[in-house]
């Protein structure tokens, strides 16, 4: 089996950066993994993304030889399978608050006799390599969300579970359940209650053993993240920055031709 490259750069102490995929849409999942990433992952969580469309974008990916990884749904044993099938080299899921939910979703993704995922790999067969099914259980990456209140309650034994690789913080959410409303979900958090649960969590990950991955919307901050201890950072998404640099050039352009109006009439045709 094709070895884990984020495994090999995390056992050598580098920090890897992770890329994000939004978009259904292989051209553009192979454009993003020929950029230098570490990994991309795929999001069937909350981008517009189905199944076969992941399937030909972990395809598209593959001359590049980043690390696939695909973040699901939720915690439900089929998406998790199916992913790990079509040649996700990580998963992560979403909204694990409890040691037990954690436990359930290392099962998934574990062969017997360490889990109960179901033996049927059609395409990471041909795409991993040979020996798949002896090697895959200590291959492929488990990462849980931490992304609520309820889950910095539960951090330390979460991050204990048997067989979890990692803990990935999703800001917008975890903002959300420890801002009791008072603050907008957004990336790259400044108040210093957030930095102190941030730091918590990169903690409880090196006390158990364990990775800390944290998605970022600006390299800056990616860069902050890993002098406190992250070793895996995302850096926005393909939407975030399609919109970037098309808003960046537009404006750009305006400011040349001294603000002049567009011609356009915005009331279609070309």
């Amino acid at each position: 089996m094709i070895k884990n490259k984020l495994k090999q750069a995390w056992a050598e102490g580098k920090p890897t950066i992770n890329g994000w995929l939004s978009i259904a849409n292989s051209f553009t999942a192979e454009i993003m993994a020929a950029q230098g990433y570490d990994s991309i992952g795929i999001d069937l969580q909350h981008g517009a993304v189905d199944y076969q469309a992941a399937l030909s974008m972990l395809q598209a990916m593959r001359t590049s030889g980043v690390v696939p990884l695909v973040r699901v749904p939720w915690l439900e044993p089929g998406a998790i399978m199916k992913a790990l099938d079509a040649g996700a080299y990580g998963v992560i899921c979403p909204m694990v608050n409890t040691a037990e939910q954690a436990a359930e979703f290392v099962s998934y993704m574990r062969y017997p006799p360490l889990g109960q995922r179901s033996f049927g790999p059609t395409r990471v067969n041909f795409s991993a390599g040979a020996n798949y099914a002896s090697e895959a259980n200590s291959e492929i990456l488990a990462f849980a969300m931490v992304e609520t209140a309820e889950a910095m309650d539960n951090l330390e034994a979460i991050a204990s579970t048997p067989g979890l690789d990692g803990i990935y913080v999703g800001p917008a959410d975890l903002t959300l359940g420890l801002g009791q409303g008072r603050l907008a979900p957004a990336f790259d958090r400044e108040e210093p209650e957030m930095i102190e649960a941030l730091q918590k969590i990169v903690a409880a990950c090196r006390k158990a053993g364990i990775r800390a991955a944290l998605h970022c919307g600006a390299p800056d901050y990616a860069a902050r993240a890993t002098s406190w201890g992250f070793n895996m950072t995302t850096v926005s998404n393909d939407v975030r920055m399609l919109a970037g640099a098309a808003e960046a050039n537009v404006r750009r352009f305006r400011e040349l031709i001294g603000g002049a109006a567009s011609t356009a009439s915005g009331k279609g045709g070309y």
